[in-house]
């Protein structure tokens, strides 16, 4: 079994979700739960928990000051939240799961699935430090690593290192200045979002571009970088 806390301030959606993993993902035991930052923080120090389930935006402390408090980062966590827009790009740049409320059950059973493969190789998650340490330093982006999760690796990779973007369907293959190519299973539009604050341009459909990278620009074929 999963050892599993859900933090979160409302309690209404503890129970649905304490309900819906009984229902669906009946490998995760709840061993606790926490309406606030400060009980939930305690609550994973008293239970070591593998799995934490845990809202973003709380009165008080917010589920970010949680993780700083973690004891070691081998636990998994899938954000919980209603705000959308509330951490999201930090939580998508560093390859984290997140379930938006109301719950999405096959979203559940997915972000599960992934946890607990996770879990199993008993690796550090190394996802979470990489988003601890962009919201340390959440106005360097010089210090920003992208997660690139593939199936069998997740590289952190400088922003400032990738070339270019190529989509090719629900894939996209990551250019890098030193000759790799990294290929993972997320459309383009999702990094067309979290990468602009980077300089990078979608010039085409199919294509995002690193700004630092264009050497010219050719009027010629309706425009090519």
């Amino acid at each position: 079994m999963i050892r599993a806390i859900i933090i979160d301030d409302e309690k209404n959606n503890i129970e649905n979700l304490t309900g819906l993993l009984e229902l669906h993902s009946p490998v995760i035991s709840v061993v606790a739960t926490a309406t606030n930052a400060d009980e939930g923080i305690a609550k994973i120090h008293e239970q070591h928990p593998d799995l934490l389930f845990l809202d973003i935006q709380m009165p008080g402390k917010n589920g970010f000051e949680v993780l700083k408090s973690l004891p070691h980062h081998f636990v998994e966590v899938i954000f919980v939240t209603a705000y959308d827009q509330y951490g999201i790009p930090a939580i998508k740049f560093s390859a984290i799961d997140y379930l938006l409320k109301p719950v999405n059950i096959a979203e559940l059973k997915t972000a599960v699935s992934k946890a607990v493969e996770k879990l199993n190789q008993k690796k550090q998650n190394f996802q979470l430090e990489n988003l601890l340490e962009m919201m340390k330093n959440k106005d360097e982006k010089n210090e920003h690593r992208l997660a690139l999760s593939t199936a069998k690796q997740t590289r952190f990779v400088s922003p400032g290192d990738i070339i270019r973007c190529e989509s090719s369907n629900a894939y996209t293959s990551f250019y890098l200045a030193g000759g790799d190519t990294i290929m993972v299973s997320r459309p383009i539009f999702e990094y067309e979002e979290l990468l602009a604050a980077y300089g990078f341009i979608r010039c085409h459909q199919s294509h995002l571009v690193n700004r630092k990278h264009i050497k010219s620009w050719l009027k010629d074929d309706g425009d090519i970088c």
